[in-house]
């Protein structure tokens, strides 16, 4: 369920401190503040991530948002992953997630951790990563609501990790998928109304 615990208490505070700084740098609102496209916190859906960016038209600012997104958390888990252990490369990678959630520098406002969630998987287990992402695309496609193709493919990374041999990702899964549920409470209840934003739509 989860990796041995072979790095010291204090070595895995630094990595979590680690991790979370590199999370909660807001990328979102720093390449559409570059490429003029306004406060993203003013608007859309307010999110600081790359589907929020994608409704101003800017198909290069989301691309942009997305693989830093995606960066933060796959940087924070190898590095970890190289100067300590498997242990402190999933928290790192955990903690990067929580600190774009919940970044210091917006008062603890974030994003919702999607992309966040992909480049952690992609890193630490990339079959898990490749066949979650293949879930995602899936479900978008059909659907074309981004939220629910998060909520969907976030809960088929628990069964992805077991089925493909990482039984040591389950635990990590889990709680990512936990957390992508909260963060997208207000989605969930506006897919149900059928309010929710179409991809695409701005």
């Amino acid at each position: 369920m989860i990796p041995d615990i072979t790095t010291s208490l204090t070595g895995l505070i630094a990595w979590a401190s680690i991790g979370y700084l590199l999370g909660s740098v807001p990328f979102g609102i720093v390449i559409a503040r570059a490429l003029g496209l306004g406060d993203l916190r003013q608007i859309g859906s307010g999110n600081i991530g790359a589907t929020n960016v994608l409704r101003t038209g800017s198909k290069l600012g989301a691309f942009l948002t997305l693989i830093l997104d995606a960066g933060k958390a796959g940087i924070a888990a190898l590095l970890a992953l190289v100067f300590a252990g498997p242990d402190a490369a999933q928290l790192a990678g955990f903690a990067a997630f929580v600190g774009h959630c919940f970044p210091i520098w917006l008062r603890f406002k974030g994003g919702k951790g999607v992309a966040t969630f992909f480049g952690l998987l992609f890193a630490l287990a990339w079959p898990v990563g490749l066949a979650t992402g293949a879930t995602w695309l899936a479900i978008a496609g059909v659907f074309r609501y981004s939220s629910f193709a998060a909520l969907i493919s976030s809960a088929a990374a628990i069964g992805w990790a077991f089925f493909l041999g990482f039984p040591q990702m389950i635990a990590l899964c889990l709680a990512l998928a936990i957390m992508i549920y909260w963060r997208h409470g207000e989605n969930i209840q506006r897919i149900k109304d059928g309010t929710e934003t179409k991809i695409g739509q701005k």
